[in-house]
């Protein structure tokens, strides 16, 4: 799985289809959370999210990790043309699938719109190893697609998670087929929901969970 060949693309692609609706989800509840030392960002794309969780945390050590060298750069280029200082943010490339993160260093995980490339057999590995690396009482941010409940809403969102999966694996060679919702993975290692709040009518979901004490 690469995004490399969208990451030029991917700033107009995100502004055409969803507006700013995605950057809501992504930060809806940055402000919420408390003060962050050790962050852990997974599939971060161009930066966007990154940029305004530094100006959220700004002595956080922060660590971004993505499989694709291009939207790495250009996350790079972002923070320097806003005059954000990368001294604390560490870019790792690797796929998280076999990244191997430090055990219980995190007080705040975050994976906006990323769980959703992956099947429910490679969840099922990659979310309890993140959860290893969650410090004590660490909370988890989660943007993300989702299906809709029912009627006109639930049709919709199957249309487009349909189109946007035939889409993405038919470019970055995506391994998910189809929309695994993590909740249960998260359930599983520890973590409780502790605010959702939904967007575009059922399609988009922004989640803050917790780790129980």
């Amino acid at each position: 799985m690469s995004f490399d060949v969208l990451a030029p693309h991917y700033r107009w692609m995100e502004l055409v289809s969803a507006g700013e609706k995605l950057q809501r989800c992504r930060t809806a509840f940055l402000s919420r959370v408390p003060a962050a030392k050790n962050i852990l960002i997974l599939g971060e794309g161009n930066g966007r999210f990154l940029f305004e969780c530094r100006r959220q945390f700004p002595r956080a050590a922060i660590t971004v990790v993505d499989a694709s060298a291009r939207m790495i750069e250009l996350a790079r280029k972002r923070l320097a043309r806003c005059g954000v200082k990368t001294d604390r943010i560490d870019f790792i490339r690797a796929d998280a699938l076999t990244w191997r993160p430090p055990a219980r260093a995190f007080d705040l995980i975050v994976t906006h719109f990323f769980l959703d490339c992956f099947r429910p057999d490679q969840l099922e590995l990659l979310i309890p190893k993140l959860a290893l690396a969650a410090a004590p009482n660490a909370h988890w941010l989660l943007a993300d697609f989702q299906a809709a409940a029912a009627g006109w809403r639930r049709g919709r969102s199957r249309v487009i998670l349909w189109l946007m999966y035939r889409f993405f694996i038919a470019l970055t060679r995506l391994p998910a087929r189809t929309l695994t919702a993590p909740d249960f993975f998260l359930e599983q290692q520890g973590f409780e929901l502790r605010e959702r709040e939904i967007y575009d009518w059922e399609l988009l979901r922004s989640d803050c969970w917790r780790l129980r004490p």
